[in-house]
């Protein structure tokens, strides 16, 4: 049997470097005990399980890291990060490789969820809670599919899930308390 020689591109090693800049955490604490993937609810969507994307981020597989839908079908509930024997904050280094390919200007592998939550944020600034038929208007809108959900969306009217008009209230302080965390972000 002949060995192979691997030749690692010096490169990759930065992405790694990129996650802890970003959004402080080392991946490289992960030994892949797998505990975030077994904990998590919506594994079995994804690509990749999120003990398999941070193992990608150790060896600077971007573009593997870039080009799943993880960290875009992550529910944010932070069962991995709470279930992480070395305290990894796994949810937060999926909100960290969202902010990267930002910055990078990667298209989303689910564009839609991150319409959404642009859609959830800016709805939040303007009313200062969320106006649920509103950012649905506005999500539609974006999106192109008007009559997707029009079944379940009557339903939830006729049940009184949501109100057909918005109560404007704390919109200013909602908003005062975004523009402090994006001064804190550009620090």
């Amino acid at each position: 049997m002949t060995e192979e020689i691997v030749h690692i591109d010096e490169k990759s090693f930065t992405f790694s470097d990129a996650v802890v800049a970003v959004g402080g955490i080392d991946t490289s604490y992960c030994y892949q005990c797998g505990k975030c993937a077994t904990g998590c609810p919506v594994a079995y969507e994804m690509d990749l399980t999120p003990t398999q994307l941070i193992h990608a981020i150790q060896l600077g597989l971007k573009d593997l890291v870039y080009n799943s839908k993880t960290m875009w079908l992550c529910a944010a509930c932070q069962t991995c990060s709470t279930r992480c024997p070395q305290d990894v904050d796994i949810a937060e280094v999926l909100d960290t490789v969202k902010i990267l390919m930002q910055r990078d200007k990667k298209k989303p592998q689910l564009p839609n969820v991150l319409k959404f939550n642009k859609r959830f944020m800016g709805n939040l600034k303007w009313f200062g809670r969320l106006y649920e038929l509103g950012m649905i208007a506005m999500l539609k809108l974006s999106t192109r599919k008007f009559t997707q959900d029009m079944g379940m969306g009557m339903k939830m009217l006729k049940k009184r899930k949501f109100s057909i008009w918005p109560r404007f209230k704390g919109g200013w302080a909602v908003r005062k308390i975004l523009r402090r965390v994006k001064k804190q972000e550009k620090a």
